[in-house]
């Protein structure tokens, strides 16, 4: 199963009507139907950073963990944009959630899943100052929920599955993917660590609070108390905190203080860290001069 409109899977047909949130379409999924789960035995589902953190909430693990164990990397753009997928079952393309009973994540199924049979772009149009979020009805063989006798909007289809704290959560950051795709030569290929920045940020949430908590990080950005009190007892302030700090990291948007005095403690903790390379090269000269004069006894 894929909803995203940029990548059609084969034999799937993507309706090229775009539809607003009050436009209807037809579409029903239910248990009792025939081609129940078939959507989950051929999935090539991407996931956001709010899907991995509510999924790794459910399982009790470290977001280190959840990537390891259900997750697979790949490259969002040509220039390598670290994206994930959900993993699927060895030696198939079956989502590694489902069961026979159904889909064992039920109530915290990523949004993509909770899109389908919808497709949803967000576009920037020329010189306009935003993005705005288009739909699109995704066809696949091997779905018949399309016959169903059921119209509804958009809108209601969104809210009757749950998604909008998802996309309201995840707003933020597509408007960041967006606007890397969109920058295209403008912005050049990001470096290797604006890359490792951008994985940290965005899935690996648990890895982002620690290095928040780091000392470097506090020498160098001014957060106001009652905010960093927030983003180390809430994820989900923490992960929009993360957005912020995305957009200054891969933009150069001032979106976080950074302290007065953060330069000069830098250069002074280069020059302590300098002096120490150099105290230990000259602790190895004398050990090397010592031995040598020891085999001369």
């Amino acid at each position: 199963m894929s909803i995203d409109a940029n990548e059609p899977r084969p034999h799937s047909v993507l309706e090229p009507v775009q539809l607003s949130l009050d436009d209807a379409f037809q579409f029903r999924c239910h248990k009792d139907i025939p081609c129940f789960n078939q959507c989950c035995r051929n999935i090539d589902i991407m996931l956001a950073p709010y899907d991995i953190l509510r999924l790794k909430r459910r399982f009790d693990l470290s977001s280190r963990d959840f990537l390891d164990r259900y997750t697979r990397d790949y490259p969002m753009d040509g220039h390598g944009m670290p994206g994930l997928k959900i993993a699927t079952k060895d030696g198939s393309q079956e989502c590694v959630f489902l069961t026979d009973e159904g889909c064992s994540v039920y109530e915290d199924r990523p949004s993509a899943c909770r899109y389908y049979a919808l497709g949803m772009m967000a576009m920037r149009k020329k010189d306009s100052p935003g993005d705005e979020d288009s739909y699109f009805v995704v066809k696949e063989d091997h779905c018949l929920g399309h016959y169903e006798d059921r119209t509804q909007t958009v809108r209601e289809y969104r809210r009757d599955q749950g998604l909008e704290p998802y996309d309201e959560a995840n707003r933020e950051w597509r408007r960041i993917v967006l606007k890397k795709r969109s920058a295209g030569p403008a912005l050049g290929k990001p470096s290797q660590r604006s890359f490792e920045m951008f994985h940290l940020a965005s899935y690996d949430i648990d890895g982002f609070r620690a290095f928040v908590a780091s000392p470097g990080f506090e020498e160098l950005f001014e957060l106001d108390p009652a905010l960093k009190i927030g983003i180390f007892q809430s994820d989900e302030q923490l992960l929009q905190f993360a957005f912020r700090f995305l957009r200054q990291a891969l933009f150069g948007e001032i979106t976080i203080a950074v302290k007065s005095d953060a330069a000069e403690h830098r250069r002074a903790r280069v020059k302590e860290r300098r002096q120490k390379l150099e105290d230990e090269a000259a602790r190895i000269r004398l050990d090397d001069q010592d031995r040598m004069y020891q085999d001369l006894d």
